[in-house]
């Protein structure tokens, strides 16, 4: 057996035993054999029977038109008749002919049906009227008179338009009025070429006073109505732009609409489909990851109205058993990073408090020391000297534990403040009268005496001023002043408490109000403190409603802003 018959062997294989379809293959060619194909032959029946409809509605309409065309001229010639006949009979009671041709004149200037009357003598002068050129454009009715001569109205073809197709203004359809000879003596719409290929189709024999349909188009249906009494022929002609749009766009918007039901229903099955190919493989990468060991993998929907209640389910139950397994790392490595935490913290902590117990214990102990010592005599100013070194170093340790027991509550928002109306100017007097300043440096209280109440605690209010003046005393430039200003607005009042010193990096006014930060590390360290001023200063405003904020300009140097709410409207100290 050779080659090529090894091949062809493998090709009917192929074709006895396909591969096995995709869902979306599958569900596409049911959608097209049980969807399309019926749809399409139903658009065609409906195309052909809608077809059929609307020609049928162009046949009853033109022979509806032309009817009340003839029904329009029956009414017109009754008017004219009647009229000619009433003008004929008051023509008896005139007895000289000038006076009869001046009653004419007037009727003429003053007639409302037409646009001339005049008395000929005979039937032949009323052929040459017909035949003259002067009438190429209107036609004339007459009314024999007692003596013998005819009355002739002369009417215009425009004025007949008006009158005969005032109702039908808005048809698209050509309608043509003839007289007995074949003149054109009213129109609708007209066409010369139209017109003229209307009269040649009209058949050799004609029927007289019913509308009888002709033409070689069968969409484009031709009338004619062979009037008697008067003896006129109306053509109503449909053209091919009513056809177009009666039936041709009829057909377009049918089968346009077959056709966007038919997309709209592929697109929303295609839909459908494409979202449960997409979920089903989102499972599939889901089950895989899991099994090679990645258990932070998640199934990932793409939820809409498309979705299948049961794939979210599978889906959400597999993210659950995925979750339960990867909690546990989870939990370890947040209790890891916690750990980090609080080792960073402890040995800040050590650091910070070996670096600042160690100066006043050293202090206490060896000015205690001094005192206890029974070799030597010490006079009452050392001791008093001693005594209050003991004193001041006491309350540095006090206010560091301090410090460090109200960490704690600030960290768990449990800061207890009993807020009331304060004078927040007293508040900062005070509070200069306290702060610790040995290099008695200048500070300016700018602050009016008059400044209105504020609603906070007025101890942390003062503790938060203390800390701040401190503050600004450590690092402020030698022989330059704090200064202290307030302003106020509807609602709150800000103090300011600014200090000359080096522009401080946006990137480090960040860091500050931290726990155990300092402008100079522990390498450089050239003033005493724990780095927990600005912490605990911003957990104290916020606790009493107010906003803190710091700034660092190469004018102002450093500026803090400590916002509190006023006590209900502004009130100015008496």
């Amino acid at each position: 057996m050779n080659i090529q018959t090894l091949r062809k062997l493998n090709k009917i294989k192929k074709v006895l035993h396909p591969k096995r379809l995709k869902i979306a293959e599958q569900i596409l060619i049911v959608l097209f054999i049980a969807l399309l194909i019926p749809m399409i032959i139903s658009g065609l029946v409906i195309n052909n029977i809608n077809q059929q409809a609307m020609r049928s509605q162009l046949r009853k309409s033109a022979v509806l038109i032309a009817n009340m065309v003839s029904d329009e001229i029956d009414v017109f010639f009754q008017v004219a008749t009647n009229e000619l006949e009433q003008i004929s009979k008051t023509l008896d009671y005139i007895p000289s002919n000038n006076a009869k041709l001046n009653y004419l004149k007037q009727l003429k200037n003053t007639s409302f049906f037409c646009k001339d009357l005049k008395l000929v003598n005979n039937f032949t002068d009323i052929q040459k009227l017909k035949n003259s050129e002067a009438l190429s454009d209107k036609f004339i009715m007459y009314q024999e008179t007692s003596d013998g001569r005819y009355l002739v109205a002369i009417f215009s073809n425009t004025d007949l338009n008006k009158y005969m197709f005032k109702t039908l203004k808005d048809d698209a359809r050509q309608i043509y009025i003839l007289d007995s000879t074949g003149k054109l003596i009213a129109e609708h719409n007209y066409t010369k070429e139209l017109f003229k290929n209307s009269v040649q189709l009209l058949p050799a024999k004609i029927t007289d006073n019913i509308a009888i349909i002709y033409g070689d188009k069968k969409n484009q249906p031709i009338v004619y109505i062979h009037k008697t009494n008067p003896e006129v022929m109306i053509i109503v002609n449909t053209t091919e732009k009513i056809t177009r749009y009666t039936i041709n766009e009829n057909r377009f918007k049918l089968l346009m609409a077959v056709f966007v039901s038919a997309l709209s229903i592929f697109i929303i099955i295609a839909l459908y489909v494409y979202y449960m190919y997409i979920n089903i493989r989102q499972l599939f990468k889901g089950i895989m990851a899991m099994s090679k060991g990645s258990y932070e993998r998640r199934i990932r929907l793409l939820k809409t109205i498309f979705t299948p209640y049961e794939i979210v389910f599978l889906a959400s139950e597999f993210n659950k058993m995925a979750s339960e397994i990867h909690k546990s790392y989870i939990q370890l490595k947040e209790q890891n990073v916690k750990l980090e935490q609080l080792n960073e913290f402890r040995s800040n902590l050590i650091d910070t408090v070996s670096h600042e117990l160690r100066t006043p214990l050293t202090s206490i102990q060896g000015y205690t020391s001094r005192l206890l010592r029974t070799d030597i005599q010490i006079d009452e100013e050392t001791r008093l000297k001693s005594l209050r070194t003991i004193k001041r170093q006491s309350e540095r340790l006090k206010r560091l534990i301090e410090d460090l027991l109200v960490i704690p509550d600030i960290e768990r928002d449990r800061i207890r403040v009993a807020l009331e109306p304060v004078w927040i100017s007293d508040t900062v007097e005070t509070a200069i009268t306290l702060v610790k300043n040995k290099e008695e440096k200048e500070i300016k209280n700018e602050l009016s005496e008059n400044f209105p109440l504020v609603i906070a605690d007025k101890d942390r209010a003062e503790q938060v001023i203390v800390n701040l003046l401190e503050n600004a005393i450590k690092y402020s430039k030698d022989n330059t002043p704090i200064i202290i200003t307030g302003e106020y607005h509807a609602e709150n009042a800000t103090i300011s408490i600014s200090n000359e010193c080096d522009k401080i990096p946006e990137e480090k006014l960040e860091q500050l109000f931290g726990k155990f930060i300092r402008m100079d590390d522990k390498t450089t360290r050239t003033t005493r403190g724990t780095g927990l001023g600005l912490f605990i200063v911003k957990g104290l405003v916020e606790a009493m409603n107010g906003k803190i904020k710091i700034s660092s300009t190469e004018e102002v140097g450093f500026k803090v802003d400590v916002t509190l709410p006023l006590f209900k409207s502004v009130t100015l100290k008496p």
